[in-house]
């Protein structure tokens, strides 16, 4: 046998310097054109796993890898229960290294959308915990203190 390799590419992964996306950059990148189109707006309701993997033939992998992208990203944000949204931002050209461009200004923006959804977690479990709070003082109340 001659020097010859073969190298079997592994599902997922492409050979290096393949110019070729991943069926989830293809996900995430249709729906950032759908965005920066107008097609879906910010706030907007992002399409469900189910008519993403429909739409695209992919597995729930593969669509909860590009909404996942698109979060980091911040070009979406999730609603706990709700669903993944267009996150409220500026969309600018997505290879610029200039902190002036329009791009920097984005993610900013999409770091912005983040802390805000971070913040609203935040304050709901602090609800919660005062909620439980109140519930605990209300059984203490109740039970005359006892098992002290």
């Amino acid at each position: 046998m001659t020097g010859v390799v073969v190298v079997a590419a592994r599902r997922g992964r492409r050979p290096a310097g393949s110019g070729v996306p991943l069926t989830f950059e293809v996900i995430a990148e249709t729906l950032r054109e759908r965005i920066r189109s107008g097609g879906l707006r910010p706030g907007d309701a992002l399409p469900t796993q189910a008519v993403l993997m429909q739409e695209f033939g992919a597995s729930s992998l593969t669509v909860q890898k590009a909404m996942a992208l698109l979060k980091q990203d911040g070009w979406a944000v999730s609603r706990p229960g709700k669903g993944a949204f267009v996150a409220h931002r500026d969309h600018g050209v997505d290879d610029a290294d200039d902190l002036d461009s329009p791009e920097a200004t984005a993610l900013v923006s999409g770091a912005a959308a983040r802390v805000e959804a971070l913040e609203r977690a935040l304050a709901d479990a602090v609800e919660q915990i005062a909620d439980l709070r109140g519930r605990v003082e209300a059984l203490e109340t109740c039970s005359g203190g006892r098992g002290r």
